[in-house]
């Protein structure tokens, strides 16, 4: 398990179960047990979430998105690399070595 926070491309992440997700408005928002906080992961976000609810490597994560939304894929690295850093932070994921 990857307790740093900086995450590469070829690490496998996925979700750390006892959060509780809830749709409002298109966004989502979050509830972790663990912590106690609330998080609003936003429509994006949202959407990364679900892709993290299966283990997935985070160059396949970029692909994925990459191919759904109109974006350059330095700027989708960085962005989502980012956010995957937040979330490991909070301990909301786990990231592993290959």
């Amino acid at each position: 398990m990857i307790n740093s926070a900086t995450v590469k491309e070829e690490y496998i992440i996925h979700q750390v179960p006892g959060n509780l997700v809830s749709d409002m408005a298109g966004e989502k928002v979050m509830l972790s047990i663990e912590n106690g906080k609330y998080y609003n992961l936003g429509e994006v976000g949202g959407e990364i979430w679900e892709l993290l609810s299966e283990p997935i490597t985070i160059q396949k994560l970029i692909l994925t998105l990459q191919s759904q939304y109109e974006i350059d894929q330095s700027e989708c690295e960085q962005q989502v690399t980012i956010f995957l850093n937040q979330l490991l932070k909070e301990g909301l994921v786990q990231v592993e070595a290959p």
